[in-house]
């Protein structure tokens, strides 16, 4: 029997159309559904929503579609910017709608890879980002993947009609895609034995069988490349 198809959802980039943020996450999106995944992005306007306030449980359309995304999200792609040493406010207020999320069967992001992806046009602000957004993962109780892209935006690594001019850029963010959905082709495959067969629950992937083999996927990639 086959496995579902899985939904990868990208979020990020910038207010401004046509940002390296954006293109970037476009790009590892694309990967993504090369790879026989539907797919969903959410970037400048769609994630330009109102403060959170957890005090107000009124959501309009924009929230609402942001949350039930990530609700059926089996993966995750964010992409940031890296502005003043951190991740841009526009994505961190999308990620606090997550808290929409607490009271799922999946609390918050939890048993979905996250794969990361950073645009900065220096390389000090590319390493705090990430590691900001690693953190965020964490936190959502997600799987940051094994592998991040990290893009330099003084290099121009799009051209004016958005096509990636990079091969080191365009490697990155295929890996960083193919450890997403494998991730949660892995994980849909597990789900879907266990419901069919019970009894079965002990042949679960564990969580560090599943973290081995994402590991052992990036160093496949590395040997590739």
């Amino acid at each position: 029997m086959r496995n579902r198809q899985p939904l990868i959802v990208g979020v990020g980039g910038t207010l401004r159309d046509g940002s390296t943020s954006e293109r970037a996450l476009r790009l590892a999106v694309g990967f993504a559904a090369e790879m026989g995944c539907a797919t969903e992005i959410l970037a400048g306007e769609a994630i330009n929503l109102p403060p959170y306030d957890p005090a107000n449980r009124q959501r309009g359309r924009g929230e609402k579609t942001l949350v039930e995304a990530l609700r059926r999200a089996d993966g995750v792609i964010l992409s940031s910017p890296g502005y003043h040493g951190t991740i841009s406010g526009v994505l961190k207020n999308a990620l606090d709608y997550t808290e929409d999320l607490r009271g799922d069967p999946r609390a918050y992001l939890s048993d979905r890879a996250v794969g990361i992806v950073v645009c900065a046009d220096g390389i000090q602000a590319m390493g705090s980002t990430l590691g900001t957004l690693r953190s965020i993962a964490h936190a959502l109780r997600a799987w940051p993947t094994p592998f991040a892209a990290v893009v330099n935006s003084g290099a121009t690594p799009f051209s004016a009609d958005g096509r990636c001019a990079s091969t080191e850029v365009e490697q990155s963010l295929r890996l960083v895609a193919a450890q997403v959905v494998e991730f949660a082709q892995m994980r849909i495959a597990a789900d879907e034995s266990e419901a069919a067969s019970p009894d079965r629950g002990a042949e679960r992937p564990s969580s560090a069988e599943l973290t081995e083999h994402m590991a052992a996927m990036e160093m496949t990639f590395r040997l590739m490349g």
